[in-house]
């Protein structure tokens, strides 16, 4: 008992590092590295500089273990895995989400040794240990992207509004970069850092709408590369590509009001069950037993789970409407 509990204390202990490594390490050295380029630029010396000069190229920002980060470049998972980090705005690497991964479904594994017998819970919780990761990724993301949709139109309207003052396009997407707030001004100054290092304006907005995948980009960077090729007063295409924006989110939430009585309706089918048999354990837990004790009631609660899983996503898929 002891030895498991050293373990277990062993485990936890290496889940909290990483996640503590992986939430606060980067923005710790990002800044740091701030503080050290504001020294630079305000002790006003000019050293003559020996060895390499600086470089313009774009460093890859280098993880726990490089080999790692070097195999999953060159594969689909790990181009796939990259770009949930770049849509999710977390600071981390492809490899420290591999070792995370890894150290939760070790994590699951143990705790599912140490509180049960059962052959099937602890492969079970070495799954959903693993696989924890990267659903925190995939939920960031949707939140970061649902926040840059909001966005969007405030930083079309800054846009348009520079265009006809007078300001180049590129000079409108530094004014977008420096006012609007996270996301959607850090996405600009990626795209006007880019075209300002020498990349076609064209490819670095298809990498723009690459990055963040969202329908409305794609109609911004369709817009602006038509209207360069063709001509055309862009402020006002800007202003109509904002007007639809808006539009459809007024639409997108009338829609969400008529929905909302099929998602409730899904929320209460799944806790239903699960609350009404923790009360039947705790009024008759003799009964109740059964079903956790027998062969076929273990069959018949794993069945009920799966069934009130596909039952939930089913009425998400009936009730989702795309605007």
């Amino acid at each position: 008992m002891m030895i498991a509990l050293v373990v277990f204390a062993f485990v936890v202990a290496l889940v909290m590092g990483t996640f503590a490594a992986i939430s606060y390490l980067p923005g710790f050295l990002a800044t740091r590295e701030m503080d050290k380029r504001l020294k630079d630029v305000s002790s006003f010396r000019y050293e003559e500089t020996t060895g390499d000069a600086g470089t313009v190229v774009r460093q890859e920002k280098q993880g726990p273990l490089p080999m790692i980060d070097r195999v999953l470049q060159h594969s689909n998972a790990g181009t796939g895995l990259k770009r949930l980090i770049e849509k999710s705005g977390v600071e981390t690497t492809p490899s420290a989400i591999v070792m995370a991964a890894i150290a939760c479904g070790m994590a699951g594994w143990v705790i599912a040794m140490l509180f049960t017998t059962r052959p099937f819970v602890q492969p079970l919780l070495a799954v959903a240990g693993f696989l924890a990761p990267f659903l925190w990724l995939k939920r960031k993301a949707t939140k970061r992207l649902k926040r840059f949709e909001e966005q969007f139109p405030e930083a079309l309207d800054l846009l348009s509004r520079a265009i006809r003052a007078g300001h180049a396009f590129q000079t409108a997407m530094g004014m977008v970069a420096d006012e609007c707030p996270a996301p959607v001004g850090p996405e600009f100054k990626k795209t006007f850092d880019q075209q300002n290092y020498g990349l076609p304006l064209k490819d670095a907005l298809n990498e723009l709408a690459e990055r963040v995948g969202l329908l409305d980009v794609r109609f911004f960077v369709t817009a602006v590369l038509i209207q360069r090729d063709t001509g055309g007063n862009l402020s006002e295409i800007l202003d109509n590509l904002a007007h639809v924006v808006r539009e459809r989110f007024k639409i997108l939430r009338q829609v969400r009001v008529h929905t909302a009585h099929g998602r409730f309706t899904g929320y209460v089918l799944l806790g239903l069950p699960a609350l009404l048999a923790c009360a039947l354990m705790w009024i008759n837990p003799e009964h109740m037993g059964l079903l956790f004790s027998e062969k076929l009631g273990q069959m018949m609660v794993l069945g009920a789970i799966i069934m009130q899983t596909i039952g939930y996503f089913w009425i998400r898929q009936v009730i989702k409407i795309e605007v």
